[in-house]
């Protein structure tokens, strides 16, 4: 289906592009999103008489998202999460999580606006785009730790599953040097010497 893009879509086209899509994307996406407009004759003449307005509020829609990119740009924001003892996530974090984590931070943005190219299923620092306008991406840190405590020793750049099992292995190399349950027998052998 030709289309005409109301929009910058990534990946597609600039505003007033006229591209052919697949039937479903355009049915299912562009246009209830009114991103674009099917293209027929009446529809070009109707785009070239609202073109100003259409790249005047792409501008002022623009502008907008700079101003809350440089607020946002480079921020922290901290995902507590239950995790096992190699970090690994009990389930994944979404962008709806991140969407509302960021929103809590006072940001309002939607979980369309932070496209994950991977799922999130360990603890750590990961950096995620979020998409404030079409031309605008902002990068933010995701900390995902399992308590606060953690979370600040992450941000502060130790990494906090090494020193686990570093502790670990020195409580394995204790246990191997104390030999399990030779202490009770030498008891059992005095008990029963005295019995006798």
């Amino acid at each position: 289906m030709q289309v005409i893009l109301l929009e910058r879509v990534e990946k597609l086209g600039q505003m007033g592009d006229e591209v052919k899509v697949k039937d479903g994307f355009a049915r299912n996406f562009l246009l209830p999103k009114k991103k674009a407009l099917r293209a027929t004759k009446a529809n070009r003449e109707f785009f070239l008489t609202q073109k100003s307005q259409l790249e005047a509020r792409n501008l002022e829609r623009k502008a907008e998202a700079e101003a809350v990119a440089k607020k946002l740009q480079a921020k922290v924001f901290t995902l507590l999460r239950q995790a096992g003892d190699r970090g690994q996530l009990y389930g994944s974090v979404s962008p709806r999580d991140i969407s509302d984590l960021v929103s809590a931070g006072g940001f309002s943005i939607s979980r369309t606006q932070v496209p994950l190219d991977k799922a999130i299923k360990t603890i750590g620092l990961f950096p995620v785009d979020v998409v404030l306008h079409p031309e605008v991406r902002v990068h933010v840190t995701i900390n995902v730790a399992r308590t606060d405590d953690e979370a600040e020793r992450q941000a502060r750049g130790e990494d906090v599953l090494t020193e686990k099992t570093e502790q670990e292995e020195a409580k394995a190399v204790a246990e191997e040097m104390f030999e399990p349950g030779a202490a009770p027998k030498e008891e059992e052998a005095e008990g029963e010497s005295a019995e006798a």
